[in-house]
This record gives C-alpha cells, sequence and structure tokens, in this order.
C-alpha cells in the first residue's frame, strides 16, 4: 500500500490569501517602415510604449531583419495605425487606446546649420512621421505623351 505525502507547512487560520492583480494579455502586430513584413508579439496591457518599442527592436534584430535598426528605444516613434496621427508617448500604457496594429518608425535626422557648421539633429516632432513619408512616396508625376 503506497502512502500519500503531504506538505508539512501549517497554514494559519489568520492568514489573508495573496490575490494576483490579472493583467490582460493580447497579441499586437508592429509594421516596421522599410521591412518585409510585422513583427507579432504577446504584451500585457499595462506596458508602456517604451518597453513595446524595446520588445519590437530586439525581436527584428533576433529575426536578422533588414534594413538594420539601432537599439536605441529613444530613436523610434510608434504610431497606432488606426488612431491619430501623432506618436505615442513612451510612457503611455499600450492597452490605453484599445488598438493592436502599431507602425514602428524611425526618427528622421535633419541636418541643422549652426555657427557654420552642420549637425544632425533627430526631430522630436511626432507628427512628422509614417504619414508624411507615405504622403511623400505616393505623390507621382504622371508626365503627358
Amino acid at each position: 500500500m503506497m502512502m500519500k505525502s503531504y506538505n508539512s507547512e501549517k497554514i494559519s487560520i489568520f492568514q489573508t490569501p495573496i490575490r494576483k492583480v490579472k493583467c490582460t494579455r493580447f497579441l499586437i502586430t508592429v509594421n516596421v517602415l522599410g521591412s518585409a513584413g510585422p513583427l507579432r508579439f504577446v504584451v500585457d496591457e499595462n506596458d508602456k510604449v517604451a518597453k513595446v518599442v524595446d520588445t519590437a527592436l530586439k525581436q527584428y534584430a533576433r529575426e536578422g531583419r533588414l534594413p538594420i535598426l539601432s537599439s536605441d528605444v529613444n530613436d523610434f516613434f510608434l504610431y497606432s495605425a488606426s488612431a491619430g496621427i501623432d506618436a505615442l508617448e513612451a510612457s503611455d500604457s499600450i492597452g490605453s487606446l484599445g488598438v493592436r496594429n502599431f507602425i514602428l518608425c524611425k526618427k528622421q535626422k535633419q541636418q541643422v546649420m549652426t555657427e557654420g557648421r552642420g549637425h544632425d539633429q533627430i526631430a522630436q516632432n511626432g507628427k512628422r512621421g509614417w504619414k508624411a513619408w507615405l504622403t511623400k512616396s505616393f505623390n507621382f508625376k504622371v508626365h503627358s505623351h
């Protein structure tokens, strides 16, 4: 006859059970401008945008995608694919918009002349991102014969 062994830890009747706060997890799609296909991964609804961008960049590099991107989160904007033209703030919660499709694009560097020398400066304006790039690329001139 086999005997069952029980855990010998004593549980006090005065202990309150520890409740875990449930966090909703969901699958998101991140399209990287200039890359062949989207990235898909699971995030918590309370994850910050900066963490999501970091995860996307790590997955992008791990998959060996081209073009090669920087690993600095501050060099990129994350946009909702459907909820407006402004970039999301790094401190925003990813689940706050209720959308699951995003676009990641590199901040554009602009040449700034200061004291006769040119310096690269990253554009901080979130409104000049992927939509401006897309509009510019579709502006084709049709020449008549």
